[in-house]
């Protein structure tokens, strides 16, 4: 598993607008990642809400929020738009980037291959993961208090 001080897995993935994205473009500031199973699905969607409503408080801590999934840019941008989600949606529809941060169900429920897993990353500024939580359940959110204390530990 990915830990604590490891250099994070570099990644270049194309967000909703068809622009490709990658981990370089945050050098200098922290980045929360967020890994999801599938756009639409209840768990998901509290999830990515709830980072929604409290974008104010990771702009605050000096942190960008991208969200990636095995899903396609066309589905997360649907999604994106309906929740009116105000961070990027990655897709990593090749799934060789949850295969990197250890993110990844080989098989899911009703036996879908491939699916990324709920996790969250915090990456510092260097590039270096200063928070990993990688979920087992579909059916569990990060701990989000987890993921603030680190970005305001990142900031003092």
């Amino acid at each position: 598993m990915l830990t604590v001080g490891q250099k994070a897995p570099d990644f270049t993935l194309f967000n909703t607008d068809k622009k490709e994205i990658s981990l370089h473009d945050f050098q200098g500031k922290n980045l929360v990642i967020l890994f999801f199973p599938m756009a639409f699905t209840s768990v998901c969607t509290a999830e990515l809400c709830e980072m929604r409503d409290n974008i104010a408080t990771y702009a605050n801590l000096n942190a960008d929020v991208v969200g990636i999934s095995v899903d396609s840019p066309f589905t997360l941008a649907k999604f994106k738009e309906e929740q009116k989600l105000p961070f990027d949606l990655l897709s990593d529809f090749n799934k060789e980037v949850s295969q990197a941060y250890e993110s990844y169900y080989e098989t899911f429920a009703m036996n879908l291959k491939g699916v990324s897993k709920r996790s969250a990353f915090v990456v510092d500024g260097k590039g270096s993961i200063r928070h990993a939580e990688v979920l087992e359940s579909a059916g569990d959110t990060p701990s989000f208090q987890a993921i603030q204390e680190t970005l305001s530990a990142l900031k003092g």
